[in-house]
């Protein structure tokens, strides 16, 4: 009885009450369990030269990764996850515009965070991998494991057109399947419908440019890569 007491009284006492709080804090664990089973997955792929993981097993980790996070924060936050989601929802006027440089850099601030898990998570395989050498370039560059780059043949205009093109089909797929006025996806399974959605973009429109869609999962980790010694070519 008495630790039952104790249990509430904890309970209690760390309970948040502050709305915004609360969502801040749900959006920093779901963005964080979103980067840390994306970028797992491409580590796995890349410091095993791809014996133990392909780019097929790393779009997979990507898309179920973000059916996690929906999962994780969806009830308190929304699970925007995506500066850009954020952006269109105040466009629509569905979220307030003052909370949505608040949201940006929490969702900035946990893939960083989450990067150094990874970081710390595949320390030695990198480190193995890379023979002692973090490079953005090369047969054993490991910058891509944390941050998209493009393939060599894109260009920059062409690159930024890939990037509109394939998280305007994003923001598009989410809304419709937000929109009540369409066949309703059954309660429950919405988080399962999203990540087929980033799961059927990220293998259709992955090749150029690794189809980050979100300006938090990549700037966050390669904001990372910069302090953790890649250097400032990870900018480039």
């Amino acid at each position: 009885m008495g630790s039952a007491s104790l249990l509430e009284k904890t309970q209690a006492l760390l309970r948040i009450r502050n709305q915004l709080a609360r969502e801040c804090l749900a959006e920093l664990l779901a963005v964080f369990m979103l980067i840390l089973i994306t970028l797992s997955g491409s580590a796995q792929m890349v410091t095993t030269s791809e014996t133990k993981g392909n780019f097929l097993s790393a779009y997979l980790a990507g898309a179920l990764a973000v059916m996690v996070a929906i999962y994780t924060a969806g009830g308190v936050s929304g699970a925007h996850l995506n500066p850009a989601f954020s952006l269109a929802m105040c466009l629509v006027e569905q979220f307030p515009w003052w909370k949505f440089p608040i949201f940006v850099a929490v969702q900035t601030l946990a893939a960083f965070i989450s990067s150094g898990a990874v970081y710390v998570l595949y320390h030695d395989a990198i480190w193995h991998y890379s023979n002692g050498t973090l490079t953005t370039s090369g047969p054993r560059e490991t910058a891509s494991i944390f941050a998209t780059y493009p393939a060599d043949y894109v260009s920059i205009t062409n690159g930024f057109v890939d990037q509109v093109i394939g998280t305007a089909v994003l923001i598009v797929g989410l809304l419709a399947i937000m929109d009540t006025r369409n066949k309703a996806v059954p309660k429950g399974l919405e988080p399962v419908v999203v990540a087929l959605l980033v799961f059927s973009i990220e293998i259709s429109m992955g090749s150029n440019c690794g189809c980050p869609m979100n300006p938090a999962r990549d700037f966050g980790p390669r904001l990372f890569t910069y302090v953790a010694g890649w250097g400032t070519e990870v900018f480039r």
